[in-house]
C-alpha cells in the first residue's frame, strides 16, 4: 500500500525528476506538475496528501498557487511545503501567512525534506483531517463544513454510501476494498468536475460513505452520473463469475448483490436546527434509497 500521494510542483526537470525517483522509492505515489495551473487542475481532479511547491514557476508564482488552493473548498485542506531558492525571512513569512505548512530552501538536504514530508502527512491524518485511503477530508473537516452550511444558502448535501461493501471486503479482502474506495473517490471527483463548482466539498465520512456538499444546479444529473459511473467502474473489481451472475456468494450460502450507490439528499430549502439534524435526515433518506433499490432487485 502507498504511504501517500505527493504532488511535486517544480519546473526544473533535474530537481523534479530526482524528487519523483526518491519519494517513489520511499513508498509514495508521486506526480509532477511544471506549471501552477496544471498543479491546481491536478489537485482538484485527484486530491494529493501533500504538495511540494516551488515558488518560481513559468506561469504563476507559488504564492498564487497556494492562495488559490487555500481559497478553493476542495483543496483548502491539503498540506503545502514551499520549496524555493529564496532565503529571505520576508519570503518565508509571506508563504506561511498564505497558509503553507512548512518551508525548505534550496539547496536542500533530501533526508530533511523526507522527514518534513512524512511529518506533515502524519500530522494531518492524526488530526482527523484526511482519510489515509481516499485522501479526502474526514471527520473534523466534514464537521467544519457542515457547520458552515447553517450560514449558507443554495446548497445541496448528498450522503453517498457504497452498499454491500462489507460482503465484498469479506470475500475479496482489505486491499481490494481499499482499491474500491480509491476508485470511488476518482468517480466522485470526475462527476464534481463535470457537474459541480470549485466551491463543492467532498469528504470521506465513514468506511463506506461520503459527504458531498454542492452548489450545482443539476443535482438530478449529478446523482445519475454518479450511479452510472460507479456501476460501470465497480463491475471491474469482481471476478468473471461474480460479475456474470450479478452477486457474490458468502460461505453460509447467502447471495449478496454487487455493490451500488445509495444516496440521501437534503438542501438549504429545508429548515434544520443544527448539523445533527442535517446528518440524521440525510442518513434516513439514504436508508430509504437503499431499501428501494433492494426491493427492486428482489
Amino acid at each position: 500500500m502507498s504511504d501517500g500521494r505527493i504532488l511535486i510542483v517544480e519546473d526544473d526537470f533535474d530537481i523534479s525528476n530526482m524528487l519523483r525517483i526518491f519519494f517513489t522509492g520511499q513508498g509514495y505515489n508521486v506526480e509532477v506538475a511544471v506549471r501552477g495551473n496544471d498543479a491546481l487542475e491536478m489537485c482538484r481532479r485527484h486530491v494529493p496528501d501533500l504538495v511540494v511547491l516551488d515558488i518560481m514557476l513559468p506561469d504563476m508564482d507559488g504564492y498564487a498557487v497556494c492562495k488559490s488552493m487555500r481559497t478553493t473548498t476542495r483543496t483548502s485542506h491539503i498540506p503545502i511545503i514551499f520549496l524555493t531558492q529564496k532565503d529571505e525571512r520576508s519570503d518565508k513569512i509571506a508563504g506561511l501567512e498564505l497558509g503553507a505548512d512548512d518551508y525548505i530552501t534550496k539547496p536542500f538536504d533530501i533526508e530533511e525534506l523526507k522527514l518534513r514530508v512524512g511529518t506533515a502527512i502524519r500530522n494531518h491524518q492524526r488530526l482527523n483531517m484526511t482519510n489515509p485511503i481516499s485522501g479526502l477530508p474526514s471527520s473534523r473537516l466534514i464537521e467544519d463544513q457542515l457547520r458552515s452550511l447553517m450560514r449558507m444558502q443554495n446548497w445541496t448535501l448528498l450522503l453517498i454510501g457504497i452498499d454491500n461493501s462489507k460482503a465484498f471486503n469479506d470475500v475479496y479482502g482489505f486491499i481490494a476494498g481499499s482499491e474500491v474506495i480509491r476508485n470511488t473517490t476518482l468517480v466522485l471527483n470526475a462527476v464534481i468536475d463535470e457537474y459541480g463548482t470549485l466551491d463543492d466539498f467532498v469528504g470521506h465520512a465513514s468506511d463506506d460513505s461520503f459527504v458531498l456538499v454542492t452548489m450545482a444546479a443539476d443535482i438530478k444529473g449529478m446523482i445519475g452520473a454518479l450511479r452510472i459511473r460507479f456501476h460501470d467502474n465497480i463491475v471491474n473489481h469482481y471476478n468473471f463469475m461474480d460479475r456474470e451472475q450479478g452477486f457474490i456468494e458468502l460461505p453460509d450460502g447467502e447471495q449478496v448483490p454487487l455493490m451500488r450507490l445509495s444516496v440521501g439528499m437534503v438542501s438549504s430549502e429545508q429548515r434544520f436546527a443544527d448539523i445533527r439534524e442535517i446528518t440524521e435526515t440525510a442518513a434516513e433518506l439514504r436508508n430509504r434509497d437503499q431499501e428501494r433499490q433492494a426491493e427492486a432487485e428482489a
